[in-house]
């Protein structure tokens, strides 16, 4: 008898079967003596849409709303339907005593895994592997400790509560939503509070009056002395200002009244989990959220090299202290090995706090692992994210970098002034990163008490406060991760809930939610900055109350938490869902709020003569019909990389065909064929190749949201 071994994709099947040995090739399997590997690819099964219930919920009504199907329903996704029919197939065989089921070591894995046994109808003993990364070692050792599926029971249940609740109150409320105003609008549970997020950003920012203030500064040979009145080094009474500038405006000595100092200590920055990894890829390279995950994902399947991407912990447990040698040695190649070595010189201790077991749940901070990384086989991007990976790691394992702050008080006229500079006594952790990446430190120059300094003069200066910054990728990770700050009025608990829970979202959703906002034209780019679009505005005031607060995540995250620990039943929380979804609805039936769609353009759409929609895309401009039941979409202009020969910015893609044409903000024009001959002039760095390939992907259709994805499908079958 052997032991069906299902993986989420097949990057992690094949390395399994290979430590497995199950080399004879099958359909959709790797089969070996003992076992027989076979995979996923992400969700093969999924909850049935409405009209896969009753054919009626086709078409879109009101008076059909709420949907809440019971019992819910399953069904084989359609695109995949070839690889669960082949997972079907093996999992049923009749020489197979059990599954052990290898999906990711999480509460969405856990799903993947359980809906495909369920709608298999499988009713064989369930183990479970449990592993952090997908080296050979680590693969091994969990075959060697697989736990029995019963205890993750709860979990599964859990993350059926989290889809079950998703899908009663996001297609109720954006069926409700887009039939009142036709118009596609959708909302859910994560993508709108985050939305309500940007908003209120955006309107920190409008209501925002800037303040002037004023400080002085006393200026010597080698040294600059900031006025302070021991609360602030600056004032917002101009008044007072002047009045101690025109007192001091012909000192020419101050006396050194104190020197005080203190040594410091710093700890190496925590080890990365994917937000904060995310949050520190966009402010080094401003890549997206999406960008680096994929990127990471490569590193994790194809490489090997770090440990599983989507954690939210950045700590380490105890178990892993006897190992954490080999992951320094792994990396004792090129530029690291120096760092490696000055690693090891600590015993593979790393710092306090870095080894924390009641901080991490199911997966520690990436790290690398035991594998020799061949850095030559790495492209730009996977080499930066593992350089930030492996420096991040080493630097823990480093001595706190040591520094004196001194601060020297000088009297002038009665007043004052301080200056602060710092000394390093050891960089420390701070060598790993060569000071590149590290703000420079300030040192002064020697001070005693009751020395006399002579001052070339007192100058005045002034500045004024500064709005809240504009969200970009990286920021807005951030208040998805913790967004106390917009909860303001609910309770320390919930809050803390929120924050312990993860924030709005998971790390592994957050980068999508970013994606569907821009998809469903809820938001824009200015530049590195995310602004919210008219609809985007116009979605939050016609959607509820309830939806917009982060409150509901973290109600839901309380409740999901205690189903997975066992202490309450899915039936309870579904009820509670289901009630609000009702109420959800209700509320927008009544509602006499309206939508207005203030993009129209002049041109009409091809399919149905109706008015097009001018929207911009996360790659561009776009034309689309207004009217959901059509759906026609057509790109305008794409932004490109192709740089401007005359101011060198990035240019953007218009035109159809032979028209296609670059244009630039500077009014450089040039068609593509033009295009074409400069860059094989050798006046480009773009080819033909790179060009059509990119044209190719621009003309694809964006991925859009769970929601919008349903939308489309039954769209297209009322056509």
């Amino acid at each position: 008898m052997k032991s069906v071994v299902l993986a989420e994709k097949p990057s992690v099947a094949r390395d399994i079967a290979r430590v497995l040995g199950c080399s004879q090739k099958g359909n959709g399997f790797l089969e070996g003596k003992q076992y027989i590997v076979t995979w996923a690819l992400g969700h093969l099964v999924t909850h049935a849409q409405p009209e896969q219930y009753n054919n009626d919920l086709k078409e879109w009504k009101m008076e059909s709303l709420p949907i809440l199907p019971e019992p819910f329903k399953l069904v084989p996704i359609k695109q995949t339907m070839k690889q669960y029919n082949a997972v079907k197939a093996q999992l049923n065989r009749s020489d197979v005593k059990e599954v052990i089921i290898a999906t990711d070591a999480g509460r969405e894995g856990e799903l993947v895994a359980r809906w495909i046994l369920e709608q298999a109808k499988v009713n064989k003993p369930v183990k479970r592997l449990w592993i952090s990364s997908v080296t050979d070692k680590a693969i091994k050792d969990g075959f060697q400790n697989l736990k029995d599926g019963k205890a993750y029971e709860s979990l599964f249940q859990a993350a059926v509560a989290r889809a079950e609740a998703d899908w009663v109150v996001g297609i109720n409320a954006t069926r409700a939503l887009t039939v009142k105003h036709n118009a596609q609008l959708s909302t859910g549970r994560v993508q709108t509070p985050t939305l309500a997020m940007i908003a209120q950003r955006e309107q920190d920012i409008r209501n925002f009056q800037p303040k002037p203030y004023y400080g002085l500064q006393a200026i010597s040979d080698n040294a600059s002395f900031t006025w302070t009145d021991g609360k602030s080094p600056q004032s917002f009474d101009k008044e007072r200002i002047d009045r101690l500038f025109a007192k001091l405006d012909s000192a020419n000595k101050g006396t050194v009244t104190d020197v005080k100092i203190t040594p410091k200590k710093q700890p190496a920055p925590p080890l990365f989990d994917l937000t904060e990894l995310q949050k520190e890829a966009y402010k080094r390279y401003s890549w997206s959220a999406k960008e680096t995950l994929n990127t990471l994902q490569n590193l994790y399947e194809r490489y090997k090299i770090v440990t599983y991407p989507r954690t939210d912990s950045k700590h380490l447990t105890s178990d892993m202290k006897g190992t954490l040698k080999e992951h320094i040695k792994a990396v004792q190649v090129g530029e690291y090995r120096s760092l490696a070595n000055a690693a090891l010189k600590s015993a593979g201790v790393p710092q306090k706090g870095v080894i924390d077991d009641a901080k991490v749940s199911d997966h520690h901070a990436i790290i690398p692992t035991e594998e020799t990384p061949m850095l030559h086989e790495l492209s730009d991007k996977e080499y930066k994210l593992y350089d930030m990976i492996v420096r991040r790691f080493l630097a823990v394992f480093l001595p706190q970098h040591e520094y004196d702050r001194t601060t020297v008080t000088l009297d002038v006229a009665g007043e004052t002034f301080q200056a602060k500079g710092n000394t390093i006594r050891n960089d420390g952790w701070k060598r790993v990163y060569n000071d590149a990446d590290e703000e420079g430190e300030s040192t002064l120059p020697p001070f005693e008490q009751g020395q006399a300094v002579e001052l070339k003069g007192i100058t005045l200066t002034e500045g004024k406060t500064k709005p809240p910054a504009f969200f970009n990728e990286g920021t807005l990770l951030g208040a998805m991760e913790n967004p106390a700050q917009f909860m303001a009025g609910e309770s320390k608990a919930l809050i803390q809930t929120l924050g312990e829970t993860g924030g709005l979202g998971t790390v592994a959703t957050r980068a999508d939610i970013i994606d569907k906002l821009f998809n469903s034209f809820l938001i824009e780019k200015k530049g590195k900055d995310l602004t919210i679009t008219s609809k985007g505005r116009q979605l939050l005031e016609l959607v509820p109350e309830d939806l917009k607060s982060p409150k509901l995540t973290a109600d839901w995250e309380t409740q999901l938490t205690k189903i997975a620990k066992g202490q309450l039943k899915k039936e309870q929380f579904m009820k509670e869902m289901v009630a609000f979804s009702k109420k959800s609805v209700a509320e927008i039936k009544s509602s006499d709020k309206k939508f207005k769609h203030d993009n129209i353009t002049g041109k009409m759409c091809p399919d149905c003569g109706k008015p097009l929609l001018e929207v911009n895309g996360k790659r561009g401009k776009m034309h689309v019909c207004q009217d959901r039941d059509c759906g026609f979409k057509k790109n305008v202009s794409m932004q490109t990389n192709a740089r401007c020969p005359n101011c060198h910015k990035r240019m953007d893609m218009v035109g159809d065909g032979d028209n296609k044409m670059f244009v630039c903000k500077c009014g450089h024009r040039e068609k593509l064929s033009a295009f074409e001959k400069r860059k094989k002039a050798g006046q480009s760095k773009a080819n033909k190749k790179d060009v059509n390939k990119y044209l190719k992907k621009q003309d694809e259709p964006p991925q859009n949201t769970a929601m919008a994805d349903a939308l489309k499908k039954l769209l297209e079958q009322n056509d």
